[in-house]
């Protein structure tokens, strides 16, 4: 599913295990401060519950919030942490270490259900960082508008991507990110609830990411299945 700007930049990195502060290997910003990144204001212990429904009509759930603050490179930083799952109750917790000032990520771990958590190498390339932060400047502002989802009536500022198709209205009611709704082609998110206790799900230990091991695992599983 494509989750709108915030998924651009945070879930597909975590699905993909690829992410990098640009600026430590290449010499800039991972990101330029496009005008919606405003919109981030993380407070430690608060989100937001969405709903995501795709257009086969299949939902699932999402929890973004903040679950702590770290130093990165002598700079303040907050774990951002999303939890996603499906109505079977398979998902992935994962969250990542961004600074406010230069909205750059130092860090990446994620944990899928039932097994260990793993930090993720930042060696996002150049080619994808310009995708990502192209996808992020792609959204700009068309107003003011109220509107009303099943956490209540919030007055938003309306964003627009063109090139997509896709909307997003947003809150500074709401945190980290300020999302009431987004909709594209592929999907509909909506805010279904303000969370103002949220706890670190990452459990136990903490491993480095290991692609063979991974290729390794998933080969396994692939054996494992009926023919």
């Amino acid at each position: 599913m494509k989750r709108g700007w915030i998924f651009v930049a945070l879930l597909a990195v975590f699905s993909l295990a690829v992410c990098a502060p640009a600026h430590a290997q290449m010499g800039m910003d991972l990101f330029k401060r496009p005008a919606i990144t405003k919109v981030f204001h993380p407070v430690v212990g608060k989100g937001a519950a969405y709903t995501v429904t795709n257009k086969d009509g299949k939902s699932d759930t999402t929890e973004i919030g903040i679950v702590g603050k770290d130093m990165a490179e002598g700079k303040e930083g907050y774990w951002m942490q999303f939890v996603s799952s499906d109505p079977e109750g398979k998902g992935v917790v994962g969250k990542a270490l961004i600074t406010l000032d230069d909205f750059q990520f130092h860090r990446m771990i994620f944990q899928p259900a039932g097994q260990q958590a793993m930090e993720m190498p930042m060696n996002m390339n150049a080619a994808r960082r310009e995708k990502t932060e192209n996808a992020i400047n792609d959204w700009h502002s068309v107003g003011t508008e109220t509107i009303t989802v099943p956490a209540g009536t919030f007055s938003c500022e309306h964003w627009r991507n063109d090139k997509n198709n896709s909307d997003i209205w947003t809150s500074d009611k709401v945190t980290p990110f300020g999302m009431v709704k987004q909709v594209s082609a592929n999907n509909t998110m909506v805010l279904t609830k303000v969370l103002d206790s949220v706890p670190d799900r990452i459990t136990g230990p903490v491993k480095q990411f290991d692609m063979q091991e991974m290729m390794q695992q998933m080969q396994q599983r692939r054996q494992q299945m009926p023919q």
